[in-house]
Parts: C-alpha cells; sequence; structure tokens
C-alpha cells in the first residue's frame, strides 16, 4: 500500500514537473528483471522507473540517502537496499555482501530491482565507467536457478534542470543473463566483465553518449533537416545514431568534418536569429488557415487568460520557492532538490489555500478551494506551454512571413545542408553497425 501511493504521488509530480515521453513495449517485462540505468540526474532517476513499470521494484541506492531527513524515511519504506560505497566510508564495505545478498535474493523470488552501475550521478555527456555489481548480482541469482534478465532504460533529459523540460525514457533490448554463466570457477572473472560489457553496450544503444556537450546542437540540427528532407517525423533513436556517426565522422575525416560543422553551426545560429527551425521554413502561409488561427488564438486568450492570471497569482510562490532552494545546489543534484522541494511546497500551498479560504468565507469556499485548485494549476500549466508555442508561431510569422526572400535564402541553404547530412548518412551508416570501443569496466573495490 504505501510502495503503491508514493509511486503514483511520485509519478504524478514527475509528469507535471518534465514533459516526460516513454518509448517501451506494451508488454511488461516478468519474471527477475533488473532494470539498470544511466545515471545523470540525481534521484530523479530511480524515480523515472515509477513511470516505466507498475512493477514492485527493489531499488539499490547509495547510504549516505538514508541518513537524509525525509529521503531516508522513503527509501526505507519502499524497501530499498543500501549500498556502501568507498569514497563515503571505506570502514563499512564489508556490509555490501548482506546489500548483495539482498538483492541476489529477490531476484531469486522473481522480483525487479532497479541499479545505475555507473555508480553515481554526473552531468558528463557519455556514459562512465561501469561497475561490475550489476553483474555479479544477476550472475549470482542466475547460479541459482533464476531466469535473470537485465533491462537498459536509457534517461534523456533535453535540460534536467529546467521545469516543464522534456525527458525521454527508453527501454532496451533485455539481456538472457545465463548466456554469461561460466563453466567453472574458473571463468567466473571473465563471465563478469563480459556481462558488465554488454550491459554497458545496452546502454549505449538507449543513450546518446557524446564526447562534449558542444556536440548536442549539432545533431539535433542534423536530425531536423533529415526529417525535413524526408518529411518525417523527428526520431530519438535516429538522434543516437547522429551521435555515434558523428564520432566516426570526426575521427576518420576530421578536416571534412570541421567543415561541415562549420557551416551547419553557422548555419544553426542565423535559424536561432530569426527564431525558426527547418520544419518552419517549409510554411506556406495562405488566408484561410492564418485567419483559423487568429480566431482560435483569439478565443484561447479572451476566456483562457483570466484564469491563467489567477492560476499565476496563486501559484507564484510555489513556483519560485524551489528555484530559491536549489540555488546553491551542484549540478548533479539541482532537479532533485527542485522536484522534492516544489512537491512538498505545492501540497502545503494546497493546503494553507485551503485552510484559509475555509477559516475566511466557511465550508463552501473552503470546499471549491480543495477541489478546483489541481485543475486550476494544470490549465496554469498547459496555458503557459501553449502561450510559448503560440509566441514562437507568431514570431515565426511575422520574421518570415512577409520577409520572402530571407526565408528562400534560409530554404536554399537548408535544402542543401539536408542534402549533405543525407549524403553522410548513407555514407556512415553501414559502419555504425561495427560497433565501437567499448566502455571501459571497473571492478568495484
Amino acid at each position: 500500500m504505501f510502495y503503491s501511493f508514493v509511486r503514483a504521488v511520485v509519478a504524478l509530480a514527475l509528469r507535471l514537473f518534465y514533459r516526460v515521453k516513454v518509448n517501451a513495449p506494451p508488454a511488461e517485462p516478468e519474471g527477475p528483471v533488473m532494470f539498470v540505468g544511466n545515471h545523470p540526474n540525481g534521484l530523479i532517476d530511480p524515480a523515472l522507473i515509477f513511470i516505466l513499470t507498475r512493477r514492485h521494484v527493489t531499488f539499490l541506492a547509495k547510504e549516505p540517502l538514508f541518513r537524509i531527513p525525509v529521503i531516508g524515511w522513503l527509501l526505507r519504506g519502499l524497501g530499498a537496499l543500501p549500498v556502501y560505497r568507498k569514497q563515503d566510508d571505506p570502514s563499512q564495505m564489508g556490509k555490501n555482501e548482506g546489500t548483495l545478498e539482498a538483492a541476489r535474493g529477490a531476484l531469486v523470488e522473481g522480483r525487479a530491482i532497479t541499479l545505475f552501475p555507473e555508480g553515481k550521478s554526473h552531468s558528463e555527456p557519455s556514459l562512465a565507467e561501469l561497475k561490475t555489481g550489476a553483474a555479479r548480482i544477476a550472475l549470482g541469482a542466475a547460479k541459482q536457478g533464476a531466469p535473470v534478465r537485465i533491462v537498459p532504460v536509457g534517461l534523456t533529459y533535453a535540460d534536467k534542470n529546467l521545469f516543464y523540460s522534456e525527458v525521454l525514457i527508453e527501454m532496451g533490448t533485455p539481456i538472457e543473463v545465463k548466456d554469461f554463466l561460466p563453466a567453472d570457477a574458473a571463468g567466473e572473472g571473465d563471465s563478469v566483465r563480459g556481462l558488465t560489457e554488454r550491459i554497458a553496450e545496452g546502454l549505449r544503444a538507449v543513450t546518446l553518449n557524446l564526447d562534449k556537450w558542444e556536440d548536442l546542437p549539432l545533431i539535433q540540427l542534423a536530425e531536423q533537416l533529415f526529417a525535413f528532407r524526408n518529411k518525417e517525423a523527428k526520431d530519438p533513436e535516429r538522434l543516437r545514431n547522429w551521435a555515434r556517426g558523428l564520432q566516426l565522422f570526426r575521427a576518420a575525416e576530421p578536416e571534412r568534418f570541421e567543415q561541415v560543422r562549420a557551416e551547419m553551426m553557422s548555419y544553426h545560429r542565423r535559424l536561432e536569429l530569426v527564431r525558426a527551425d527547418p520544419g518552419d521554413l517549409a510554411l506556406e502561409y495562405r488566408t484561410g488557415p492564418v485567419a483559423r488561427f487568429v480566431v482560435k488564438n483569439l478565443l484561447l486568450l479572451v476566456f483562457g487568460m483570466p484564469l491563467f492570471a489567477l492560476g499565476l497569482g496563486l501559484f507564484y510562490v510555489p513556483y519560485l520557492f524551489p528555484r530559491w532552494v536549489s540555488r546553491k545546489s551542484e549540478l548533479d543534484i539541482q532537479a532533485t532538490v527542485k522536484f522534492l522541494a516544489a512537491l512538498v511546497i505545492s501540497l502545503a500551498w494546497w493546503g494553507v489555500l485551503t485552510v484559509g479560504a475555509w477559516l475566511w468565507s466557511g465550508a463552501p469556499l473552503g470546499l471549491t478551494v480543495l477541489l478546483g485548485v489541481p485543475p486550476l494549476a494544470f490549465f496554469t500549466l498547459y496555458f503557459s506551454e501553449r502561450w510559448q508555442v503560440l509566441l514562437h508561431d507568431v514570431s515565426v510569422f511575422f520574421t518570415l512571413g512577409n520577409r520572402v526572400r530571407l526565408k528562400a535564402r534560409l530554404l536554399t541553404e537548408g535544402e542543401r545542408l539536408a542534402a549533405e547530412v543525407e549524403k553522410l548518412a548513407g555514407e556512415y551508416k553501414p559502419r555504425l553497425g561495427q560497433g565501437g570501443a567499448p566502455l571501459a569496466v571497473v571492478a568495484e573495490q
């Protein structure tokens, strides 16, 4: 009951804090399952597993978290297992055997567990070295006859510290642990290393893995141009292929790479000046559709603005409070602090508004506020997002709609770059299947 309640509240809160997209098979994996993920965003990463699966999941978390008020209480209530790390307290490392045994036991019983084999949250653009603990737990359970599968989970944030930014949760192809069981004790080390490398391969398949963050706008533009040329929707899997192809392109043809990169980033900067993307350049403004757009959005403004203004006024304090609390937090936990602060202040503010209305004007107003605050909050979020889209559309219309020559030049250059991008895709796509160098694997000390 406690787990189901926490899962429901956290999943709902996360969908309010982020625009969450999930790419996973409709049927959840059954039996003993280990979810393994990349770890870019503190406690937000394991919390997103609540959205990915309805199964009761046992989490492994670093031991210092259990000593934090509220968070420690929640982790114990959820049945999480503490991991004792050398960098936290070397003298406690011996307690890990009990944690590993409990995790193996959970898998043997057919349950699901979650851990993050990088062993730390970080803001680097690529996966860190993987610890071998996940492989050792899975192999230990498989030796006892459990048909364990490891499911890689990729977490890709558009801007992890920005409220209502996008996050993609992607489930990779399950890994059958029985295929890595050693023939005898002498081969155990090789099995652990082999399975850890296979986990790394699975995580690379569902994450971007850039050499540096400066490459992100480059591959995003490549994906926009390719989608524009082929009249397709943007594809997260294709974006990962651009990231891998970029690494191959840079290594194989550095001079050509620099030339293409310079041209694309110059084009990217010009698009930013007019606040457009390649898809906007193909828009044709006809009188009928423009008139319908104007009427529709004027009605939205007339009827929606009063409610939005009310919501903005009522929720201004809980909107600013998480920013204030997290302003001195480290980058890797900033979103965690913001999320927890927003969750606590939102519930508290809802109670304050309800009690205040009740005391001021009696039960009818109090009940109205109690029932009306959540839908008003949702509408305020919706209107805020819709307002940003509207401003973008209007900006593009006034920037490009009456500047035919500028639009034509940008369109021509975009088509030229799109053709170059498609040519590069044809050249390097066959090489993507060859894979790259495996990530380094380190044993847990």
